[in-house]
């Protein structure tokens, strides 16, 4: 497969439903029929014969899916830990660190809710305290960024929590200088780049996070349920899995290999949906959908006469456009619109900023730039509903 057969010409490849403007990979990604056939091959080995599958096939299997990813996020294997989802993995970090009554969580603005609730369920048991950065939106600055989490940076501060990519503002953030600025005043870092890979480049030795966390069904094609965690070498010892199991004590991927008896297909599909994204072009495809969704918005925004989120700063496969309703939102709001799209045929998130509605839009292999012109139709039809 090339470049060339991205678009409408690609859908064949997966099971989007026909006739719906599926323009929002960056839910929950959408899983190539090629990736599933893998994944379905592994559950009939699996079924064949369980006790030998899980007795004598599944820990090397898992082994190996790690080595190809970590090839691609530019890690060794046997740094990586395989979870269900990101959040999982961020749960597996917050929950395994200690931290006494008057440490500080640092957490930006923009912080994932589902990880904001977890940050909030450890202060709440530790005694702990979360402080959240603001972020600048829309069009953020990068000094503005790395300015408001060094002043948030204190004597207390134990840990930093830092996105790669915003989920409901779709910023790409300097994480590289933010980690960096962290180190420099001895504070650990817990990444959560859910959104990262297959959207930018990775790598993550380089980068040198504490804990990087991410998702392989998102922008890398994988089934759904394939997260993964990458400790860094001096900072496994003591991080357990959200289940504790036989593996406890015996070391990181000992740990999170084996958690009790579950379908562990989704992970061993890793490689196959690794190869259907180099088919694709890999970067040259990131690149690509980078440019579509930034020009989608940007023309939404001409269109409506409002603003994008990212104004001119770098940006991965998703994007953010105001929309064109002055009066003040909420989440009632927000979600009420997002009902109205899924009945028209779309499913475009609806987010809430700065008291207005913003759309986020994710461009991938699939899309092209029709797509985008028809939710915009749509997007009309639900506010004037």
């Amino acid at each position: 497969m090339t470049d060339l057969l991205a678009g409408a010409a690609l859908r064949h490849a997966f099971l989007l439903e026909e006739g719906f403007a599926t323009v929002n990979h960056g839910s929950y990604g959408a899983t190539p029929r090629r990736v599933l056939a893998a994944q379905d091959d592994w559950r009939a080995r699996m079924e064949r014969q369980p006790s030998r599958f899980f007795n004598t096939t599944i820990l090397p299997a898992l082994r190996e899916a790690a080595d190809a990813l970590g090839a691609v996020i530019g890690a060794r294997g046997q740094d990586i830990g395989f979870v269900g989802n990101a959040t999982e993995g961020m749960n597996a970090v917050l929950r395994s660190l200690a931290f006494a009554p008057g440490d500080e969580i640092v957490a930006l603005g923009h912080v994932y809710g589902a990880v904001r609730n977890t940050i909030r369920h450890v202060c709440s048991v530790s005694g702990a305290r979360m402080v959240e950065v603001p972020v600048v939106f829309p069009r953020p600055d990068d000094a503005e960024v790395l300015a408001g989490l060094a002043a948030a940076l204190g004597p207390r501060t134990k840990l930093a929590v830092l996105d790669h990519i915003t989920s409901s503002s779709a910023l790409l953030l300097p994480i590289a200088a933010m980690i960096a600025a962290c180190h420099a005043r001895g504070v650990k870092v817990l990444v959560d780049g859910a959104h990262a890979p297959g959207q930018v480049r990775l790598d993550l030795t380089a980068l040198n996070a504490d804990w990087y966390v991410g998702n392989c069904h998102k922008w890398l094609f994988a089934p759904k349920g394939s997260g993964f965690l990458w400790a860094r070498p001096d900072r496994q010892d003591g991080i357990h899995p959200a289940v504790i199991s036989h593996g406890y004590g015996q070391g990181f991927t000992a740990e999170f290999d084996w958690t009790g008896t579950r379908d562990p297909s989704a992970w061993l599909a890793v490689p196959a949906a690794l190869a259907f994204h180099a088919g694709l072009g890999g970067e040259a495809l990131m690149a690509r959908n980078a440019a579509l969704a930034a020009a989608a918005a940007t023309r939404l925004a001409a269109r409506w006469r409002t603003e994008t989120g990212a104004g001119n700063r770098p940006a991965g496969a998703m994007a953010t456009v105001r929309l064109p309703d002055d009066r003040p939102a909420d989440r009632t709001r927000a979600e009420v619109l997002r009902a109205r799209l899924l009945a028209l045929g779309t499913d475009v998130p609806v987010m809430v900023h700065n008291d207005r509605l913003w759309l986020r839009l994710s461009a991938q292999a699939y899309n092209e730039p029709e797509d985008f012109e028809r939710m915009g139709d749509l997007v009309q039809q639900a506010l004037a509903g």
